[in-house]
Parts: C-alpha cells; sequence; structure tokens
C-alpha cells in the first residue's frame, strides 16, 4: 500500500482487526520510509459497478465519493462515525445486490435520502437541497410539506 504522506511504495501492517460491522477489515499501517501511520479498510466488492449520471456519462462507482457526500450532509451535526459507516456499507449492498452493474444516479441519492431520512432529519434535508437542486425557500417548504412535516419541522404522520 503507497504511502500518502510521502509516496513510498510499501508500508507495513501493524494491526488488523474486522470493523464493527464486520463488513470490512482495518489495518493500521506505518510507512517504513517516513514513518508515517495511516489506516485502510479492505472490503469485499461483489461487482464492479457503474454510474449512469443524469447527463447520460457514465461513470465507475466510487465509495469515497459517497462518503464524502454524506459528510457534507452530516457536517457540525452528533453522529456517530460508525452508524454513518455502517449506513454507507448498507447503501453499497443494496446496489450490489441489485444484480445490475449498471446504476441510476437517481437511485443512488434515492437510497441516500432514505437512509439519512432514518438517521438524521437535519441531514436528510440539507441532503435533499442540493441533490434536488433547491433555488429558493420555497423549494424547502414545498418539500417539507411533502414530506409529511409541520411549520415546526416535526413529523406529522399522514
Amino acid at each position: 500500500m503507497r504511502c500518502p504522506f510521502c509516496g513510498h511504495l510499501e508500508s507495513q501492517v501493524k494491526d488488523s482487526r474486522p470493523s464493527e460491522d464486520g463488513t470490512a477489515i482495518r489495518r493500521r499501517r506505518a510507512c517504513p520510509e517516513c514513518g508515517g501511520r495511516f489506516t485502510t479498510f479492505e472490503r469485499v466488492q461483489l461487482r464492479e459497478l457503474t454510474i449512469l449520471k443524469r447527463s447520460g456519462r457514465r461513470a465507475p462507482f466510487d465509495r469515497e465519493k459517497l462518503v464524502r457526500s454524506i459528510a457534507i450532509a452530516i457536517r457540525k451535526r452528533s453522529i456517530d462515525a460508525e452508524r454513518v459507516e455502517r449506513m454507507v456499507s448498507g447503501i453499497v449492498r443494496q446496489l450490489e445486490s441489485r444484480g445490475e452493474t449498471e446504476i441510476g444516479s437517481e437511485v443512488i441519492g434515492e437510497l441516500v435520502m432514505k437512509a439519512l431520512k432514518s438517521l438524521d432529519e437535519v441531514a436528510y434535508v440539507r441532503y435533499a437541497s442540493v441533490y434536488r437542486d433547491f433555488r429558493e425557500t420555497q423549494d424547502f417548504a414545498r418539500f417539507l410539506g411533502e414530506e409529511g412535516l409541520n411549520e415546526e419541522g416535526e413529523v406529522v404522520e399522514p
């Protein structure tokens, strides 16, 4: 594994253990060149996924991009990193188990919104505002009205 600090091509594994949810192996590594320490995760990949963008362009699925977009939505929210990791792993498993190698970006967006809604309502609205391209405050009001929330942001049962 290449060192992220100095770029040296070799690193030594100092410790390995399964992640809390058992979907990955967490490895602590050290670079023999610069002495830098870093963590890597090893996961099972069932199939190569390709994302079909709204523009028609195709791109390989990037788990880290999914993690970054969720991190933006949950920024400054008190959400345990392990819960987020379990959520991301669940989304990836759902995508891989679809049986398709090409998946529309809207499918991923909807899965993320569904997962965020059960995790944190504020993060859910933040993500939706970018995903659905809100332009005005009325867009938020319409969205929240559709989702069964009252003016105070509380969930109203239909």
